[in-house]
């Protein structure tokens, strides 16, 4: 177990009430307004109506406005929401009440609250936290037939101590892991992570939420958390099994859809020719896993394709690297021949 344990920051106070204006009829504030971290790069905002308010024929909801770390605002007519957000800056919001039905009427004044920043040193910090996740075959059980690894690296802030140890947790829906596998730079600290197994869900669309501490004698070493999207790190498997052949004048290729858990529709792809007597490339987009073209029957061609994941299943992603180079010729040509030295 990490020495450095994992804190959650806990509730704040109300900070402000603004004064209301003397109307006849007045929405009040709410009262007893909090923020609180529930979970990795989670927060529970809330608030109780204000029990002086007068009673009239008038349904109320309310306005929230987060201030920090970045800007947003919505309405609501709960007394809670749970918001998604990096922490290590703060977290800060404000929330009024507003007629939900009667838009003639004024809105209360503001209250607000805050959760401060996690103390640390400047400069503590890891920067440079990168993620990405690849899908394996499982074949260990039908229930899960594909495991998703997560492999994330970091560099070690500028003036952080030679004693830092670093720490990574990641947290997907409601499950949270600490990292078991780490490489370490020539100071013995902890610079990279390695989950063989995760709990994502490589076809969710949740955040993944990565956070960071550490430990050392000589400072308070500050966390660092950051929100990633599954379908910008999402490092797809080159397509399965290409196959090329040669008859006459027509080449044909095909291959199969990558290990992935999602369904064969759900690929768009690249195939790239090239003609090694020619010395020039082809390129094709397909959203078939077949492709034929017509060639000149007298040279050899290398085959390479690579896959993304289509738009139509989920946001666009990076492409796949390319599959291995595969080599197909004419029966007159020998294979090989007509690749420079």
């Amino acid at each position: 177990m990490a020495p450095a344990s994992l804190i959650l920051l806990g509730a704040t106070v109300i900070l402000q009430v603004d004064l209301l204006p003397d109307k006849k009829f007045l929405l009040l504030p709410p009262v007893n307004f909090t923020i609180k971290a529930i979970n990795l790069a989670q927060v529970l905002l809330r608030w109780e109506p204000n029990t002086d308010q007068e009673q009239r024929n008038v349904q109320l909801g309310y306005h929230v406005k987060i201030n920090a770390p970045q800007e947003e605002d919505y309405e609501t007519r709960n007394t809670e929401s749970r918001r998604i957000t990096i922490l290590h800056k703060g977290f800060s919001a404000s929330v009024q009440t507003v007629p939900w039905n009667d838009r003639s009427l004024q809105p209360s004044s503001w209250v607000s609250a805050e959760l401060r920043a996690p103390p640390g040193s400047p400069g503590t910090s890891i920067v440079n936290l990168t993620c990405t996740t690849n899908t394996k075959a499982n074949n260990y059980t039908h229930l899960r037939p594909y495991q998703v690894s997560l492999h994330c690296t970091w560099l070690v802030g500028k003036d952080a101590p030679e004693d830092t140890q670093y720490f990574l947790y990641y947290r997907y829906g409601s499950w949270t892991e600490e990292c078991q596998e780490y490489s370490k730079d020539t100071l013995q600290r902890n610079i990279a992570c390695w989950f063989p197994r995760t709990f994502i869900n490589s076809k969710g669309r949740d955040s993944l939420a990565v956070y960071v501490n550490g430990s050392s004698e000589e400072a308070v070493i500050k966390p660092f958390d950051e929100l990633f999207a599954l379908h910008a790190i999402d490092r797809v498997n080159p397509p399965a099994k290409v196959t090329a052949e040669i008859e006459g004048t027509c080449l044909s290729i095909q291959w199969e859809k990558p290990v992935s858990a999602f369904p064969v529709h759900c690929f768009d792809y690249e195939v790239k020719i090239y003609n090694t007597r020619k010395g020039y490339f082809q390129t094709e987009k397909m959203t078939t896993n077949t492709f034929i073209s017509v060639i000149d029957g007298i040279s050899e061609y290398s085959i390479q394709v690579r896959a993304a994941v289509s738009s139509v299943c989920r946001a666009v992603g990076p492409s796949s690297e390319w599959s291995q180079p595969i080599y197909v010729a004419p029966p007159s040509i020998k294979l090989g021949q007509q690749r420079p030295p």
